[in-house]
């Protein structure tokens, strides 16, 4: 079943989400952190096919404080320069604060533990996620300007997996050097490399998706919150 809810948040408003259930009563759910595109065909297919496999997943559409129901296209030119403007308005904050207000939704609804994946924008949440929140598990793809959030790591207390892009147009080499050299010994972070691949290559549609890449990383994923959240 899947369906739009409302999540209270922290300051008293009302948060909409996607949400995906299955069909078994789940024993843990994931927060799926959306892209710059907002809840679109692709994050809401993340969030199927991970109510496919047991979990509980909820998409919190952190835009809405801006403007509710964005939903874009980042293989058309004006669509995805809309995402970018989005993304200059996006108090990232108060975006932790609204997946931490998810995160509480999903333990209430009585997952015993509760998992965070994110993509692009959302990658860099589901950083921020595990160092500013009680998450159980973060995994993020992709993530933009960790270099910047290194001064955060030490408050990682619990497992996070990034899945870094090799010819990242968004995350280039000296970044994703600073990423290893801060992070290869924490013992809480696992990274993984895919030499070649761009930016956006494990999304669900579109000209971005690199099979291969994106299914080897999706498995990576899945052994990991069966492992943690398990």
């Amino acid at each position: 079943m899947t369906d739009m809810i409302s999540i209270p948040t922290l300051d008293g408003k009302e948060l909409p989400a996607y949400r995906a259930v299955p069909a078994a009563a789940p024993t843990a759910a994931i927060i799926v952190i959306q892209e710059i595109f907002g809840i679109n065909a692709g994050i809401r297919r993340k969030c199927d096919t991970l109510a496919e496999a047991g979990y509980l997943a909820i998409a919190p559409d952190l835009f809405w404080r801006i403007e509710p129901g964005i939903s874009l296209d980042p293989d058309v030119a004006p669509e995805m320069e809309r995402a970018l403007s989005l993304m200059g308005q996006f108090d990232q904050d108060q975006g932790i604060r609204d997946i931490e207000a998810a995160i509480r939704a999903a333990r209430a609804a009585g997952a015993a533990k509760v998992g965070a994946v994110g993509y692009c924008l959302g990658g860099r949440l589901a950083y921020m996620t595990a160092a500013r929140t009680d998450v159980d598990a973060s995994v993020g793809y992709y993530a933009v300007g960790i270099d910047g959030l290194l001064g955060e790591k030490h408050a990682i207390a619990r497992p996070l997996m990034l899945h870094i892009a090799g010819d990242d147009g968004f995350v280039d080499k000296a970044t994703q050097a600073a990423m290893h050299a801060g992070l290869d010994d924490h013992p809480k972070v696992t990274l993984h490399d895919y030499p070649g691949e761009d930016h956006g290559f494990a999304t669900e549609f579109g000209k971005r998706r690199a099979d291969a890449a994106a299914t080897l990383a999706d498995q990576r994923t899945a052994a990991f919150f069966a492992e943690h959240l398990g």
